[in-house]
C-alpha cells in the first residue's frame, strides 16, 4: 500500500512528466497555418495577396513512405512552395469495391498532412486517367471485365465507376482541403483530356464534352470545393479546356503564346501556368536514357520568373516503379514500349533522392533568405556478395497449381488476374512443325517444348513468330509475361494481357484442352520445401539471405541476369531486364534491417546459373545492352 504523501508525490509526477511529453510532441510535430487560397483577378491569391507558384511534380506511390517527409524537405530546400501529386486509382482499388488508403505508400492523406508539415501547398490531380507512365495510366485493370464499361468514356458503367473513386478519394482528404484549413489549394478536372480528343476522332467532340464535363461535376458533387485546373498542350485547349477551370499549358515555353492561349479560354485573363513544366524526360527499356541538360532547364525557368509564370516541374523527384505499377506506351516501330522501373526521370532530385546539378541550379534562382538548408543524404551502402542458397525451377511451382482449362488460351483478364505471369501449357498426341504464329501475344513470352527453350517472342520487337517442331507425345509450354498496360494514346483501351488470339501452328488453329496456370508473383513464393532443381534455359525462382550491421540505400547489380523480378524482404522492388538501359535496381535502405535480410528473384531467362549478386553504390541507368 501506498502513503497518502507518496500518492501524492506519484501524482506530481505523473503530472510532470505528462506536461514533459505534450512539450515533447509539440516540438516534433510542426504547427501548420490555415490559409485561404482562390483564382481572382487574373492571379493566384493566397490569404489576399498575389503569389506566384513555384511547384514540383513528386508522386506518394513511387517513394517508400519512411522517406517521404526527407524527399518533401529537398523540394522545400529548392526553393518550392508546393507539390503536385496524381492520385492512381488502381493504386487503391485493389479489387472491384475494396479500398486501401492505409498500407504500404498508399496513405495519401498522411503524405499531404507531411507536406502541409514541410510548409507545402498540395495540387492534387485527382484524373481519373493519370497517364505518368503508370499501369493503365491509373485505371484498375478489372474495369474491362464490366459488361458495357468504356473507359473515358461517355457511358454509365465508367461514370459509376469513377464517382464510387472520386468519393472514396474525397473521403480520404476532404479536411485537407484549404477550404478546410489544409494545403490543397487547386484540384485538376480529368488530365489531359485535350490529347485524347486528339488522338480518338473517331468520338465526335460533343461527345467528347460529355463526358470530361460529367465527371468535373462528379468532382464537384461529391465535395471538392478548392479552385479547379485543366493541364494540355497549348493547341488542345479547345478540346481540353473546361468552364470554370483555369486552363494550364504543358511543355510550353513559349511566354508570350501561353498568354495567349490561356486568354483565348479564360476570359482574356490569366493567370498563367504551366503545370507539367519538363527538366528531364520519360524513359522506355531498350531505348537510350534521355537526358535534359541543366542549363535549359535553368533558362526556360528564367523565362518563367520573368514573365510571371507559375510552373510545376514534372517530375522534381521522379522515385521508382516498384512491383507491377510500370506502364508503357507504343509507335509505329514497337507494339509496346514499356517503361523502366526506375522513374529517375533525369529529375532534379535522382531516383535515390540526391540532389543533382540540376537541383543545385534551381535552388541558387529559387531560393530565398527562409528557404532552409538542404538535408543531408540518406547513408548508401554496398553489399559486396549475396549468397543464393535456392534455385528452384519454375515447373516445380507450376505442377502444386491446380490449371484452368478451356478449348484455348484465355488472357490475363478472363483469368482473372492483373499481373505478373501465365503460363500456356498443351499437349499434343500428334506431330506438328512448321511456323510458330502468336500475333495475340501481350507482351513477352519465352516458348518450350517438352522443357526446351525454342523461341523468345516479344510486343516490343514485333516478333511474334519462331519455327516449331513438336513430336509425338510432346508438351507445347508459353511462359507470359504482362509488362505493363498502355497509359498513353488511343490504344489505351485495348490493353489485354496474356495470349489475345488464337496460337497458329503451320496454318493449324490450336484448339483444345489448353492448360493455364496463374502466377501472378503478387507475393514470394514459399520455397522451404523444394530441392534445387534450376537448369539452364528453364525459369527459375532464386532465394538467398544476407546479414546487415547498418542499413542504408544500395542499387542491385542486375547487369549479368536475363529478365525478371527482384523481392527484397518480401517486397517486390521491380523489373529488370538486360537490354537496359537500366542495370540497377534501388533498394531503399529503410526497406532493409539490421540483422538477416531475404531476398528472391525471379529469372525468367536464366541463361547460366548464378550463385550470388551483389550491390554497388551508384546507380547504371544509361547502359543498352544488344539483345
Amino acid at each position: 500500500m501506498f502513503t497518502k504523501k507518496e500518492m501524492k508525490i506519484g501524482a506530481v509526477l505523473l503530472i510532470m512528466l505528462t506536461g514533459f511529453c505534450s512539450n515533447l510532441k509539440a516540438q516534433t510535430v510542426k504547427k501548420v497555418q490555415s490559409h485561404t487560397f482562390e483564382i481572382r483577378d487574373g492571379s493566384f491569391m493566397l490569404d489576399g495577396k498575389s503569389i506566384q507558384i513555384h511547384s514540383g511534380e513528386m508522386h506518394y506511390a513511387r517513394i517508400p513512405k519512411p522517406y517521404w517527409r526527407h524527399r518533401l524537405k529537398m523540394m522545400k530546400a529548392m526553393g518550392l512552395n508546393a507539390v503536385a501529386t496524381y492520385v492512381f486509382w488502381n493504386y487503391h482499388e485493389t479489387e472491384p469495391g475494396k479500398w486501401d488508403f492505409k498500407s504500404g505508400n498508399k496513405d495519401i492523406a498522411e503524405y499531404i498532412k507531411t507536406a502541409q508539415e514541410e510548409g507545402l501547398f498540395v495540387i492534387l490531380r485527382p484524373g481519373p486517367y493519370v497517364c505518368a507512365e503508370w499501369e493503365f495510366g491509373g485505371y484498375p485493370w478489372f474495369l474491362a471485365k464490366v459488361p458495357g464499361m468504356v473507359i473515358r468514356g461517355n457511358n454509365d458503367q465508367y461514370l459509376a465507376a469513377t464517382k464510387a473513386y472520386f468519393t472514396a478519394l474525397y473521403g480520404q482528404v476532404k479536411n485537407l482541403l484549404v477550404s478546410n484549413g489544409g494545403p490543397i489549394i487547386m484540384v485538376q478536372g480529368e488530365n489531359e483530356f485535350g490529347s485524347y480528343v486528339a488522338q480518338r476522332k473517331d468520338i465526335s467532340l460533343e461527345e467528347h464534352k460529355k463526358y470530361s464535363a460529367a465527371v468535373f461535376q462528379q468532382l464537384k458533387d461529391v465535395g471538392f470545393n478548392v479552385p479547379f485546373f485543366t493541364s494540355d498542350g497549348s493547341w488542345l485547349f479547345e478540346g481540353g479546356a473546361l468552364p470554370g477551370a483555369l486552363p494550364t499549358a504543358n511543355g510550353e515555353d513559349d511566354v508570350a503564346k501561353l498568354k495567349e492561349t490561356v486568354n483565348k479560354f479564360n476570359g482574356g485573363k490569366g493567370p498563367y501556368m504551366v503545370a507539367e513544366f519538363y527538366p528531364g524526360w520519360l524513359d522506355h527499356w531498350a531505348e537510350p536514357f534521355p537526358k535534359v541538360s541543366y542549363k535549359s532547364v535553368a533558362k526556360q525557368t528564367r523565362k518563367y520568373l520573368d514573365g510571371g509564370v507559375s510552373f510545376n516541374y514534372y517530375m522534381v523527384h521522379g522515385g521508382t516503379n516498384f512491383g507491377f505499377t510500370s506502364g508503357a506506351n507504343y509507335d509505329g516501330k514497337h507494339d509496346i514500349q514499356p517503361d523502366l522501373t526506375s522513374y529517375d526521370y533525369d529529375a532534379p532530385i535522382s531516383e535515390a533522392g540526391w540532389a543533382t546539378v540540376k537541383y543545385d541550379t534551381l535552388r541558387m534562382m529559387l531560393k530565398t533568405a527562409e528557404t532552409p538548408a538542404v538535408p543531408a543524404k540518406i547513408p548508401v551502402i554496398a553489399i559486396p556478395e549475396i549468397a543464393l542458397s535456392k534455385a528452384v525451377d519454375l515447373e516445380d511451382l507450376k505442377s502444386k497449381i491446380t490449371p484452368i482449362n478451356d478449348d484455348k488460351p484465355l488472357t490475363f483478364e478472363e483469368l482473372n488476374q492483373g499481373h505478373g505471369y501465365v503460363w500456356y501449357s498443351k499437349k499434343f498426341n500428334q506431330p506438328i512443325s512448321g511456323k510458330l504464329e502468336l500475333a495475340g501475344l501481350r507482351d513477352y513470352a519465352i516458348v518450350y517444348v517438352n522443357g526446351v527453350k525454342v523461341g523468345e517472342l516479344n510486343s516490343y520487337y514485333k516478333n511474334y513468330e519462331c519455327d516449331i517442331d513438336i513430336p509425338f507425345n510432346a508438351t507445347l509450354d508459353i511462359v507470359v509475361e504482362n509488362m505493363g498496360r498502355i497509359n498513353y494514346g488511343s490504344k489505351i483501351i485495348n490493353s489485354t494481357k496474356g495470349i489475345i488470339s488464337p496460337v497458329i501452328i503451320n496454318g493449324q488453329t490450336i484448339t483444345g484442352n489448353w492448360d493455364m496456370y496463374k502466377l501472378p508473383m503478387n507475393t514470394i513464393p514459399d520455397l522451404a520445401a523444394m530441392k534445387n532443381s534450376a537448369s539452364v534455359g528453364r525459369p527459375t525462382l532464386y532465394q538467398g539471405s544476407f546479414n546487415l550491421t547498418k542499413t542504408g540505400d544500395t542499387f542491385l547489380d542486375m547487369k549479368d541476369w536475363g529478365k525478371g523480378i527482384v523481392f527484397i524482404n518480401g517486397i517486390n522492388i521491380g523489373r529488370y531486364w538486360s537490354v537496359g538501359p537500366q542495370q540497377t535496381l534501388y533498394v531503399p535502405g529503410c526497406w532493409l534491417k539490421t540483422g538477416k535480410n531475404e531476398i528472391a528473384i525471379f529469372e525468367q531467362k536464366n541463361d547460366s546459373i548464378h550463385k550470388s549478386v551483389s550491390s554497388v553504390l551508384q546507380p547504371v541507368l544509361d547502359k543498352l545492352k544488344t539483345e
